[in-house]
């Protein structure tokens, strides 16, 4: 399977009840400063090329951003603050996203999420998440030859990434501790590369807007995981 199967299969998927109810609705009803758009109401795959050799992983599509654009972290307040610092370290051709169409690209970095599907309250259950892991350990293994680094944003995404890398990782027990600036070397099971993995906190505008995340910490953590990298 190649990954653009992957995106394909993602994007069919129905598994979790809730999730696709909840993701249609959205699409239904709409925000009233999007009543004039098509939302997308669907899964949202991975954004980024196949080679990748950083991801960054996320929590799940906002309703009204990724399920809206169908790009993650297009078109809300936490994709401007994270494509505006990849942007400044020189991960993404430009530093906005508004729309699937906009021109932007990454650079050697794939970013994606454990939940693919827009949750109520942004919080899935630990039953969709461990039901939608399954697609992102499918996009791990496909990223296995040229994956060298990890960003992970919040304690959820850490919490549902941690368990899917053993398909080519020791990842010890207990298992490392998210926090903020945090920095793991997992060893290859497979006898391949090993992985820096880098804790970040979300940007969400619970953290960006009371000042616990700042543009200068995001810019941080992904400037030492471009370089761990080797971007």
């Amino acid at each position: 399977m190649s990954m653009a199967d992957l995106d394909r299969q993602v994007v069919d998927c129905r598994a979790c009840p809730r999730l696709v109810a909840w993701r249609e609705e959205v699409a239904r009803v709409k925000r009233a400063a999007f009543r004039d758009e098509t939302y997308w109401g669907r899964p949202v795959p991975g954004f980024g090329p196949a080679d990748a050799k950083l991801a960054v992983v996320g929590l799940a599509p906002a309703a009204h951003g990724a399920n809206r654009t169908g790009r993650m972290f297009t078109g809300d307040r936490s994709g401007d603050v994270l494509y505006a610092a990849m942007h400044a370290v020189g991960l993404a051709s430009q530093p906005t996203a508004t729309h699937i169409d906009d021109g932007l690209t990454l650079i050697g970095t794939r970013i994606t999420a454990p939940v693919k599907c827009a949750p109520p309250a942004n919080k899935p259950t630990p039953e969709e998440r461990d039901t939608c892991g399954a697609w992102l350990k499918q996009e791990l293994a496909l990223l296995r030859p040229t994956l060298r680094a990890v960003v992970v944003l919040g304690a959820f995404g850490w919490q549902a990434l941690l368990p899917l890398l053993t398909v080519a990782w020791h990842v010890p027990v207990p298992r490392p501790r998210f926090g903020h600036g945090v920095q793991y070397t997992l060893d290859a099971r497979d006898g391949g590369p090993p992985l820096k993995v880098f804790g970040c906190f979300h940007v969400s505008q619970q953290n960006t807007f009371t000042g616990k995340l700042t543009p200068a910490m995001v810019e941080a953590v992904l400037a030492g995981a471009r370089d761990a990298a080797g971007i």
